[in-house]
């Protein structure tokens, strides 16, 4: 199976569970989400399509780039689309991701052995990091604004 159509899959399994979540969690039912999922996913696999078609650069930043694209002020439809993904809460997408992510991690559990207690050691430096930075951003921007 090509790179593409797994993706797709996936999308689509992320997809539905997360409707079924944000459903559960959050009261939206599976029509009001359904259009912002199908938005969400469309610009994923437009993101897959041009990590393969356009420049082998992370996915991740084509797929952030369409997104900013539609939902910039002054491209039509932008107000909808907007308001179509804000039917689909965040910490709802999060659940299958996470447990996708697990069960990549699972998969290769021997060379998770082999990295031994140093991955943890890592992983906490990271995760501080992350943390302690994103935390100095957001109280600069912050102050900048005059929030706080």
């Amino acid at each position: 199976m090509n790179k593409i159509t797994e993706s797709a899959i996936v999308l689509v399994i992320v997809a539905a569970i997360t409707l079924l979540g944000n459903w559960i969690g959050y009261g939206y039912t599976l029509i009001e989400a359904l259009p912002g999922m199908a938005v969400l996913v469309s610009i994923c696999i437009l993101g897959v399509l041009a990590n393969k078609f356009i420049y082998n650069l992370p996915t991740v930043l084509y797929v952030i780039t369409f997104g900013m694209i539609i939902t910039m002020p002054g491209v039509p439809g932008n107000a909808l689309f907007a308001g179509w993904v804000s039917k689909v809460n965040f910490l709802a997408l999060t659940t299958p991701i996470l447990a996708y992510a697990g069960v990549g991690i699972g998969k290769d559990l021997p060379a998770l052995k082999r990295t031994g207690w140093r991955i943890v050691v890592v992983s906490l430096f990271v995760m501080t990091g992350t943390y302690v930075a994103s935390a100095a951003i957001a109280h600069v921007v912050l102050k900048m604004l005059g929030e706080i």
